[in-house]
């Protein structure tokens, strides 16, 4: 569709007697860490707080940084409590600085009081154009959590929207669910997070989908620029949410919040653009207490000296605490940098490389429990490294 529709914008109220409003599942308080001296430490900044605006959760983060350099926040509003079902609108925030000031919130998708879930965003780097997916749930035949772990039917359709102006407009929603769904999945969830585009042009949107209660990955793709999208081979059972990653040698990484090990991610690899997968094996560097977590690719060779992958999760193998951010020099193979970013309850992140090639993460964190506030956090690779490396600059290996 075409057609721009209009967005809805509200202020940003302060918060108070938060301590006195916490949703549900939290537990006693932990500290946040310290930045070790002689390093600045990441500037942290709460984009969406709990109880703030007209809602009263903000979930599951989407972080992009646009051609032009405009950082994209994507969240979840979550507007009467903080369950996955229910009335959730997709928002956005905007920011021209590299994330040290941010706009209005956008109301990007709304659908009456239904459920918009799993942001998932990719920018066509030939057309400019940013995609975002994210499926919606009907509340009026599936009203909350359990209705929909009892449902045997389809579930959820999945829809798509874009953006030719860096996020400021964004089109209706046009819905591909006869596209991207089979016969026997009762759902299908993009991301949440980002896609890719590999160097042959295709757009992926890393994936999951469920029969029952069993899951398994799949890519999402186009490889005409958004205009028709298709489906991949799936993974092994047991995968959940995840993130895709384009190797050196042209495969792909899919790094999944993995069911059937307990404590660790699971690694998937493709040679053919996603249309088949190897069998799912686990990292054992990568521990996690089932949580969403980000993989994308910091810098590639030639262009710059090094390869340099980068992941983020609550690096724990029981609670949500523990926000790690984690460098590989070798593709994933290995992960021999890893730095605390937050010591406290933390919960799902997205990363992405900022224009100015500082990093940032778009996280929930809370002194209570995870779903205090979504933040986003700037921080630079020599603060990663404790100064062990720098990003050069093209041209100056």
């Amino acid at each position: 569709m075409n057609v721009k529709k209009t967005i809805s914008y509200y202020p940003v109220i302060p918060l108070a007697l938060f301590a006195l409003l916490l949703s549900p599942g939290c537990a006693k308080d932990k500290k946040l860490g310290q930045a070790k001296p002689g390093r600045p430490a990441p500037e942290q900044i709460d984009l969406f707080s709990y109880r703030q605006g007209n809602y009263n959760t903000y979930r599951i983060p989407a972080l992009l940084t646009t051609q032009k350099g405009v950082v994209l926040a994507f969240t979840e509003g979550r507007k009467n409590h903080a369950d996955d079902q229910g009335h959730i609108e997709i928002l956005l925030r905007r920011s021209f600085d590299g994330g040290k000031t941010w706009g209005p919130v956008q109301v990007v998708a709304k659908d009456g009081t239904n459920a918009l879930n799993n942001p998932t965003a990719v920018q066509d780097r030939d057309t400019g154009i940013i995609w975002l997916m994210f499926v919606r749930t009907s509340t009026t035949k599936y009203k909350d959590n359990d209705a929909v772990a009892k449902a045997t039917d389809r579930i959820s359709d999945v829809w798509v929207m874009h953006s030719d102006d860096d996020g400021a407009t964004w089109s209706g929603p046009a819905d591909i669910t006869k596209s991207v769904n089979r016969r026997g999945w009762t759902r299908v969830l993009p991301g949440p997070g980002v896609g890719i585009q590999m160097r042959t042009g295709r757009l992926l949107i890393p994936s999951l989908h469920v029969t029952g209660a069993i899951g398994a990955n799949y890519m999402i793709f186009s490889d005409d620029h958004g205009k028709t999208w298709r489906i991949g081979g799936s993974t092994d059972e047991k995968g959940d949410e995840c993130q895709v990653v384009e190797l050196q040698d042209g495969s792909l990484l899919l790094n999944i919040r993995y069911l059937r090990t307990e404590g660790h991610r699971g690694i998937a690899t493709s040679k053919d653009g996603g249309l088949t997968w190897s069998k799912i094996t686990t990292d054992p560097a990568l521990i996690e207490p089932s949580c969403m977590g980000s993989i994308i690719r910091y810098t590639a060779t030639p262009q710059f000296a090094k390869d340099r992958l980068l992941f983020s999760n609550p690096a724990s193998k029981v609670d949500r605490i523990n926000l790690t951010v984690r460098l590989s020099y070798d593709e994933g193979k290995t992960w021999p940098v890893a730095k605390l970013l937050n010591t406290g309850f933390s919960g799902y992140s997205c990363l992405t490389v900022l224009p100015n090639g500082e990093l940032g993460v778009l996280y929930e964190r809370g002194v209570r429990c995870t779903m205090e506030k979504i933040t986003f956090a700037r921080f630079s690779l020599p603060w990663l490294t404790d100064g062990a490396d720098a990003l050069e600059r093209p041209g100056n290996k």
